[in-house]
This record gives C-alpha cells, sequence and structure tokens, in this order.
C-alpha cells in the first residue's frame, strides 16, 4: 500500500513526508537524505549565513531538496532568497513572519512556496499570497512555535482550506516521530507531515551526539516551552512565539527569572557558558531543541532507514483499519440479509 496524496502529487514526491528546516540542524546530508529515501528535505536557513548556506547546498551535491527561512530574520538579510534560489531549491518555507515581502519571487522563480502557520490568521495570510502549502505546526514541535494545539489545529485548517484554497496542500506539524503520526496526521485531513525532531535524532544531522543521547533517554514531560533560551542568545523574538526544548539546569535555573536574566552582568556571564556548552555538548547548560515527540525517540539513526520506517509503519496501520472496516462492512451486509 503506497500513500499518494496531493503533497506527493506536487512535488513528485514517493513519501508524503518533508523534513524540517531546523535551524543549525537540518544541513544539506540531511536535506539530501530524505530526498533520496523518497521525502523532501529542507535546509535549514535559520537567522541567515551565507557561507553556512552555500557550503549546506554543496553537501547535498545537487541532490534536489529546498530550504526555510525565519521570516523576520531573512527581513534584515533577503539577499540570502536569491542565493537560495540560485541553487534551484524547489521549495522555500517561510515561518514566523509575514510571507507578503518574499511569496511573489519564490512563486516567480518556480519554487513551492511553503508557510508555516501557528494559528487561523497565519492561515488566512498564506492562502492570501498564494501559498503551494501550508504547515500546520502545533506547540508539541520542538524550537519556536505558539500555543495551537496539533490536533486540533491541522482538521480546522483543512476544513478553511477545503473552502477557501482547495488546490493548497496542507501538512501537519508537532508531535510526529512514527507511522502512527503520518497516519493520523493523514486522518486528520492533512496531505502529510513536516518532521522535525525525529529527524534532529538522525546520524546526519548537525546536532551534538551527546545531545541525542539526552534526548533518547528522556520522555515528553521533559520539554518545556520557554523564552529563556532566546534572551541568553540576544535574540528577540517575537510574542507569540516561544521555543520548546528539554529541561535542563539552565532552563530549569532561568525560566520564570527572566528579569534577573536580562541583568546586563547576568547575562553575559550566562550567555558565556551557554554557548560555551552548545559547542562542548554539555546537555544541562544549553539549549536541547527537541519537542515533545522526545518520548517517542529512542534512537540514533540514518535519515532514510528512520523515513522508511515511518512510511511502513504508517502504511500498515492505515492498511489495517482499511481492511477492518471492509470486513465490518461485510459482516452488516450478511446480518442485513
Amino acid at each position: 500500500m503506497a500513500l499518494y496524496t496531493r503533497l506527493t502529487e506536487m512535488l513528485s514526491i514517493e513519501h508524503p513526508i518533508i523534513s524540517a528546516p531546523m535551524a543549525f540542524a537540518a544541513g544539506g546530508k540531511l536535506a539530501a537524505a530524505v530526498t533520496a529515501a523518497g521525502g523532501l528535505g529542507l535546509i535549514g536557513g535559520g537567522y541567515g549565513d551565507a557561507e553556512w548556506l552555500e557550503r549546506e547546498f554543496g553537501e547535498a551535491q545537487k541532490v534536489r531538496v529546498g530550504c526555510g527561512f525565519i521570516t523576520w530574520s531573512l527581513a534584515k538579510r533577503p539577499e540570502l532568497l536569491e542565493l537560495v534560489l540560485a541553487h534551484s531549491a524547489s521549495a522555500v518555507m517561510l515561518s514566523f513572519g509575514s510571507p507578503v515581502p518574499f511569496a511573489p519571487r519564490i512563486k516567480s522563480a518556480g519554487a513551492k512556496l511553503i508557510c508555516q502557520v501557528q494559528n487561523m490568521e497565519h492561515a488566512r495570510a498564506a492562502v492570501d499570497v498564494g501559498a503551494d502549502i501550508i504547515v500546520a505546526q502545533g506547540a508539541e514541535a520542538g524550537g519556536h512555535g505558539a500555543g495551537r494545539a496539533t490536533f486540533t489545529l491541522v482538521p480546522e485548517i483543512a476544513d478553511y482550506l477545503a473552502k477557501a484554497a482547495p488546490a493548497t496542500a496542507l501538512l501537519a506539524a508537532g508531535g510526529i516521530a512514527d507511522g502512527r503520526g503520518l497516519a493520523a496526521a493523514l486522518m486528520l485531513g492533512a496531505d502529510g507531515a513536516l518532521i522535525g525532531s525525529r529527524f534532529w535524532a538522525s546520524t546526519e544531522a548537525l546536532v551534538h551526539l551527546a545531545f541525542q543521547k539526552a534526548a533518547i533517554t528522556a520522555d515528553g514531560d521533559s520539554t518545556t516551552r520557554t523564552t529563556v533560551v532566546d534572551m541568553v542568545r540576544k535574540v528577540d523574538w517575537p510574542k507569540p512565539f516561544t521555543a520548546r526544548v528539554m529541561k535542563n539546569r539552565f532552563v530549569n535555573e532561568w525560566h520564570g527569572r527572566e528579569l534577573e536574566l536580562a541583568e546586563p552582568a547576568v547575562l553575559e556571564h550566562e550567555m558565556d557558558g551557554y554557548i560555551k556548552a552548545m559547542h562542548s555538548g554539555d546537555p544541562d547548560n544549553t539549549g536541547v531543541w527537541v519537542g515533545e515527540a522526545t518520548g517517542l525517540i529512542h534512537d540514533v539513526r540514518p535519515a532514510g532507514d528512520l523515513l522508511r520506517n515511518i512510511m511502513a509503519d504508517a502504511e500498515r496501520l492505515l492498511e489495517g483499519n482499511a481492511r477492518r472496516g471492509m470486513q465490518k462492512i461485510h459482516s452488516l451486509g450478511h446480518r442485513n440479509i
């Protein structure tokens, strides 16, 4: 049983899975591995670094990939969009800001426009600019997001798109790490899934192994939404977005004490320790950027293996449900004779 959806048709891919463009984690090797396995991989453009983007597109070795940007940060360096389009990115994803300044250029270049949204207002704005694909991101997701849950946001946007923009494909994101999550996303009305945390814990991800080991021994209760990981990096994220990261010494000490952390001397001291821990692989004293799906992640494996396993499980579950449904219909038919 193959899962053909509007997403697979639109992107000419085998499986309805796109890897999330996680800043600092989703490089060219990860994106290429996901594409090679039948999905579409996205490089994480993050806050914008031309040298890093050039290197990671090189690491993709001309495999068909796309790229994602933090939209409010891209507005500060709009030339980076041209860099990505020059590499023939098949799709560009915009998240956390108005897509209006960039949507026309993306579409005129022939790339698919993906808009990640966190509520209905964002979804309506994405439709207004002609998004080809909308990603409904729930608060379960790792990294930055907002307050809506995946389980209700996806079907609400699906219903809206059915009336307002029926040609627009829909992806679910947030808490999806296995075949059960993908199958559920499809049943909720999505055409596929954008998966982050599960690929964050892959061998190709640009993530320190110590952080991955910390995540695979944790459960979903071990994460929280907070602003302190942005404060300590002096990254001014706009409201209402917060970050989901693992609870650790740093987060537990400063979450709820933001005013104290903002004191210049304190902030400089904590920032120094945070950056050192990030580079050395100390998961207690820096940000470990993983979502609630960490409780479903138990190993670190190649991204291609992960994608194939997710697909096999989803296909088995959906085929089994369809078979049971047919058996029930057959049984009821005999009773009515």
